[in-house]
């Protein structure tokens, strides 16, 4: 296309003053843009110190770039404590929109900080961080404060706090945060962590409460959502939580955990607002310890939750549509927990159908290892609910069942745990206290203090069957109404005051389990008991006769002239108290040796010092005896000819070591009557004893059993 040398030199002419303007309008920028940048940083700092009651301080700032700003240092202080500052930065870094700035309303983006230092402190009556807390909007409802903490409200301004604050991008280097308080500590160091476009990655390492960690930590937030996925890893090894050891005596480790916060809602209500939060968290190699959940750590290798969690005042409630995950078992929670007026808690769990080999081979390592090796076809559900008011413990309700469906027992272990040795005859050690093997035995035809079933006296069968377990060979396995009066009666006494196991799960503990008094140990010990009761693996009568033939029934410091240690057996107990055969005993004998059961170590503790029985065992054989006879155990004769006294002709009577009885025997002068007082019957009933098997001389005091050791 021809253009004319006048339409030439036009062009040029427009374009050379845009050029000119252009130049201009930069020499302007760049002379006037330091002192646009200082007006910048000033409005910052106004709106910063009309939000906050902060005192900010900026170092010099300069451009190093077109729009690249750097600030040479910064400061954020408490006006409340102008000597304890929270926030330095030795360099700070940001892009500066040109646009904004000749507007007037400055935008930063892309921040960079390096070497920052966040100090946060707290003592008995202040701090110097609280007014980051973004405050809730006064309610126009009116509030109950009367039921506690509302939980909801303090996460709810958390969450807020912390996903209002986050920058659109930023690069954190050498970055340090520390917590001083008189109860806690923490110290963090970022050697790097970035946030760009709603991604986030860094690595850091933390010492909160003298637990160090290396963490690596990926993942993405979307603060306007209120959505955060991210995935927490340790470094050169695994993540041990904080925090849990000092407060709960407990350690928590894990491998990966990867945590989802799908969103929230808050709601205002008359108790000052609930949040309902949702989201999941998943951990690989998730291992948890605690001396009285169980000896080991529990460990699972892949575990989840995906929660709907509500929070209010004084209530935590994980709801419905929860979901948990332990390997390949999912169960659906509903719990609820309330801490005011007094605290309480529902809970309900179910489980989907579970293949048999699934659920034996996802059960946590460190609790069920004695069932290890077990399999089976068909499938398997478990449900469990109850609910507890701590201000009305009788009202303790519990139910747990474990149901199959065409569930059968194709492998019942390995060794030792074998479920199935209960059939044959096996060898048996018994421990003490302390844990250290007393002796080793075999339960069965092989050894001869082995006493079969039929060779036992039925006296004893039915005086240990109506005193520890009246349905015993009715039941499969639990008694429940027994376990919630235990449970409610520990809960009063604040101890294990009373047990409610069955002979089955007594069974179960002395042959297949440790004495360590632990949750796992009861869990196991269950799940045990129902394997064995629901798939008939032994018969009631053959459980029975086992368990004759191993409980402890005498002190263990005995030694018997064989060298054999301890008394452990129907036959050893009848040898050692009686010097006769478990055939022979008559049922005083034998309601003596079940009283023992539970506490055989304190077998002296039954008798006063000279070997005559205490009024609590000669209530004990009254009061079992007549449940006998009214259950036609017994006839009305055995128990009204039964005597109260027990004749000790095997080696017990030497061990225990009663004193002679005193002749008490007196010779006196015959006296007149006459010069007697009338017989008062008031007063001879009242004599003043305060324990009728004191003894012959009644100011002695009585023989106290002292306390089972723990």
């Amino acid at each position: 296309m021809y253009i004319s040398p006048s339409r030439k030199r036009l062009i040029f002419g427009i374009l050379s003053s845009l050029a000119v303007l252009l130049l201009l309008a930069f020499a302007v920028f760049q002379w006037k843009r330091q002192q646009l940048l200082a007006y910048a940083l000033d409005a910052v700092k106004a709106k910063v110190e009309r939000k906050y009651p902060v005192i900010l301080t900026l170092g010099p700032a300069s451009f190093v770039g077109f729009k690249t700003v750097e600030i040479a240092g910064m400061s954020l202080v408490p006006r409340a404590t102008p000597t304890d500052t929270l926030l330095t930065a030795k360099r700070l870094q940001a892009s500066l929109s040109v646009r904004s700035l000749f507007a007037g309303r400055p935008v930063f983006s892309e921040l960079e900080i390096l070497t920052a230092r966040l100090t946060a402190r707290k003592t008995a009556t202040s701090n110097n961080y609280s007014f980051l807390v973004k405050k809730q909007k006064a309610s126009t409802v009116p509030v109950d404060t009367t039921k506690g903490t509302n939980y909801g409200l303090l996460l709810n301004q958390v969450l807020e706090t912390a996903f209002d604050n986050v920058p659109g991008e930023a690069r954190f280097r050498d970055f340090y945060v520390s917590y001083l308080s008189a109860r806690h500590t923490a110290f963090l160091r970022l050697p790097e962590l970035k946030i760009e476009g709603g991604d986030i990655s860094g690595r850091l390492t933390a010492n909160i409460d003298s637990v160090s960690n290396e963490l690596g930590i990926s993942g993405q937030i979307e603060p306007g959502d209120y959505a955060l996925t991210a995935r927490v890893f340790g470094v050169g090894g695994s993540v041990q939580l904080p925090y849990v050891p000092r407060r709960f005596g407990a350690m928590v480790s894990f491998d990966t955990v990867l945590v989802r916060l799908d969103g929230k809602d808050f709601e205002n209500n008359s108790t000052g607002g609930e949040l309902t939060v949702r989201g999941s968290v998943a951990a690989r190699n998730f291992s948890l310890y605690h001396p009285k959940l169980a000896a080991d750590e529990i460990e699972v290798k892949r575990g989840s939750l995906d929660f709907v969690a509500t929070l209010g005042r004084g209530t935590v409630a994980l709801e419905k549509g929860s979901q948990v995950m332990v390997n390949k078992i999912v169960l659906f929670p509903e719990i609820s927990v309330r801490m005011k007026p007094s605290r309480a808690i529902a809970i309900k769990v179910s489980s989907g159908e579970t293949q048999a080999n699934d659920f034996f081979s996802s059960l946590p390592t460190g609790i069920f290892d004695e069932v290890r090796g077990v399999q089976g076809t068909g499938t398997l559900t478990y449900s469990m609910s109850g609910s507890l008011d701590l201000a009305q413990v009788d009202s303790l309700k519990f139910d747990s069942r474990l149901q199959g469906k065409n569930f059968k027992l194709t492998s019942f272990g390995e060794g030792e745990q074998d479920l199935s040795k209960l059939n044959t005859a096996f060898q048996h050690t018994v421990y003490n206290d302390k844990g250290d093997s007393v002796r080793t035995f075999a339960v069965g035809p092989p050894n001869p203090d082995f006493v079969p079933y039929n060779d036992v006296s039925p006296y004893l069968i039915h005086a240990i069957t109506t005193a520890e377990d009246p349905r015993f060979f009715a039941h499969k396995g639990f008694m429940e109404k027994a376990f919630v009066k235990s449970a409610i009666q520990n809960i009063k006494e604040k101890r294990f005051a009373r047990g409610g196991s069955t002979l089955s799960m007594q069974l179960v503990k002395n042959v297949f389990l440790t004495r360590q008094k632990t949750v796992a140990r009861k869990v196991e010990e269950a799940l045990i008991v129902w394997l064995l009761e629901n798939t008939r693996i032994a018969s009631k009568q053959r459980m029975f006769e086992v368990y004759l033939n191993i409980i402890e029934w005498g002190p263990s410091k005995y030694r018997w002239p064989s060298g054999k240690r301890g008394v452990y057996g129907v036959k050893d107990a009848a040898l050692f108290y009686y010097g006769k055969n478990p055939s022979e005993l008559n049922l005083s004998e034998s309601l003596y040796l079940a009283s023992i059961i539970p506490k055989p170590k304190y077998s002296r503790y039954s008798f006063d010092a000279y070997g005559g029985l205490r009024s609590s065992t000669r209530y004990f054989f009254r009061l079992i005896a007549n449940i006998m006879a009214a259950r036609g155990l017994i006839r009305d004769a055995d128990r009204e000819n039964m005597p109260y006294s027990l004749n000790l002709n095997g080696p017990a009577r030497q061990f225990m070591n009663f004193a002679a009885r005193p002749d008490t025997t007196r010779t006196t002068t015959a006296a007149d009557s006459s010069q007697f007082e009338p017989l008062n019957l008031i007063d001879l009933l009242n004599t003043g004893a305060t324990t009728p098997d004191a003894g012959v001389n009644s100011g002695a005091p009585a023989v106290t059993p002292p306390k089972e050791p723990k």
